[in-house]
């Protein structure tokens, strides 16, 4: 047992650093951007292409455009993966607490096999068992959503640095 309570103490590592205040400004544009032109388009499009693990999304691709997770494949293939499996198992299981713990375990677990983790999209399997929309959820907002999360940034990083976006496909 005093094994388990000293690990509960950490490693006692330092924090991260603080981002320099250009790359917060850069990363809050790139946000600000994705994120409004998704509103946007949702109004005048009329269609729903908004949903809250896109906020989070847009921390990891604008804030950390270089890391594994932030990669267009695992932006867009994560969200429309694990929307596809809280769909299939919704329908399949009914909207059972067990079930929604299936489908995000499910979707996590594909992720990682599939190579194309993206933690945001975990949510989405939650989102489906609390909203339990149409089929239409993997057109609006999962895909189009996520693409054009990943076009804004390909435009927004190859234009305002100096290193290339994405580092893989």
């Amino acid at each position: 047992m005093k094994t388990f309570l000293d690990k509960l103490r950490g490693d006692k590592m330092p924090i991260a650093p603080r981002a320099r205040g250009r790359a917060i400004a850069l990363t809050w544009l790139g946000c600000w951007l994705a994120v409004g032109l998704l509103a946007w388009l949702s109004v005048h499009w009329q269609a729903a292409l908004l949903m809250a693990p896109f906020g989070a999304s847009c921390l990891l691709v604008f804030g950390y455009p270089d890391g594994f997770f932030s990669q267009p494949r695992h932006v867009v293939v994560g969200h429309v993966l694990s929307s596809l499996i809280g769909l299939l198992l919704l329908r399949l299981f009914g909207p059972a607490w067990w079930s929604l713990a299936l489908a995000v375990a499910t979707a996590v677990a594909a992720m990682m096999w599939l190579r194309v983790v993206h933690p945001p999209a975990g949510a989405n399997a939650i989102i489906i068992f609390m909203t339990q929309p149409s089929w239409e959820f993997l057109l609006y907002p999962s895909l189009v959503g996520a693409l054009l999360i990943v076009g804004v940034a390909l435009i927004y990083h190859n234009i305002t640095r100096p290193q290339r976006y994405p580092k893989y496909w």
